[in-house]
């Protein structure tokens, strides 16, 4: 199900709460200490410490063609978003820069936080399904003509032009390693915003006993079970397989559950950044 296309002053709110946030790792953290931003901002980075031009008009100029050929390719909610994004993370970043204010000179120090407060305010602005523009369209746009293209792998990608391009021209290979310290850790926090600390776990377990697992499994963990017809494909024999979704506190128990009903079963544990349907996420919340 997609987001509405209505526009909410929480969302509004939220986006420029962000945007704030965004903004002041830039001005207090990172780019005090040259720790070269991703996307456009990363661009106008280099642009102002070539020519002293302002970052955050910069960033508005760059952003008009990539507005003016995402106009038609995305929703009205997505656009008029993001362009509220742009604007306030622009707007911020040349206000706080009249502040003259470093938090720190550590650059490992600045790398971190700064990594942890992008991480926030890019955060917050993904998540009510908006973007600082920049990069986040052009790699929307990339992904819309080549489907098959993960977007964090193209986003990756054009930042680490950016982040290298920053390395060749000021000879800073130390700031291009600290980019990757910031990257990552705003990257986990992002993960950790939309998706938060309750993954689940997704389970398959091939027994010979499924009913009395699939039984135990919603007698002693209150969850449901699917059992699937599956076969090995060395030996050709049918085996049963026990599909269940989990929280991931529960995974302990799934395995002593599973190990004193079937001491040879065969049991897989996957990862799940999101389960939808009874007793987890709401299904009506699907982007």
């Amino acid at each position: 199900m997609k987001k509405s296309s209505k526009i909410d002053i929480r969302d509004i709110i939220l986006t420029v709460i962000g945007c704030a946030i965004d903004a002041a790792a830039f001005s207090f953290l990172t780019y005090p200490n040259s720790i070269v931003s991703g996307g456009l901002t990363g661009i106008s980075q280099i642009l102002n410490l070539l020519t002293g031009l302002p970052v955050g008009i910069m960033v508005i100029v760059m952003n008009i063609p990539l507005f003016a050929v995402a106009w038609r390719r995305f929703g009205l909610r997505f656009i008029v978003y993001s362009l509220i994004g742009t604007l306030a993370n622009s707007l911020f970043i040349d206000l706080f820069d009249g502040f003259h204010l470093v938090f720190t000179n550590d650059t490992l120090l600045a790398s971190v936080y700064g990594g942890l407060m992008l991480g926030v305010g890019s955060g917050l602005v993904y998540h009510v399904g908006a973007t600082t523009g920049g990069m986040d369209i052009a790699a929307r746009l990339v992904r819309k003509k080549y489907p098959y293209m993960n977007f964090g792998t193209i986003s990756l990608a054009l930042n680490t032009v950016v982040v290298v391009a920053f390395a060749i021209i000021f000879h800073r290979v130390d700031s291009a390693m600290y980019t990757v310290i910031t990257m990552y850790v705003s990257s986990r926090v992002i993960n950790l915003i939309l998706y938060g600390l309750a993954n689940s776990g997704v389970c398959y377990i091939i027994t010979m006993k499924p009913k009395k697992i699939a039984a135990a499994i919603g007698d002693h963990l209150s969850r449901g079970a699917t059992i699937l017809k599956g076969e090995g494909a060395y030996s050709g024999k049918e085996r049963d397989v026990v599909l269940c979704a989990v929280k991931r506190h529960q995974i302990p128990a799934l395995k002593r559950l599973v190990s004193e009903l079937d001491e040879n079963a065969f049991v897989i544990v996957t990862e799940s950044h999101e389960v939808f349907g009874l007793n987890f996420s709401n299904i009506a919340k699907i982007d």
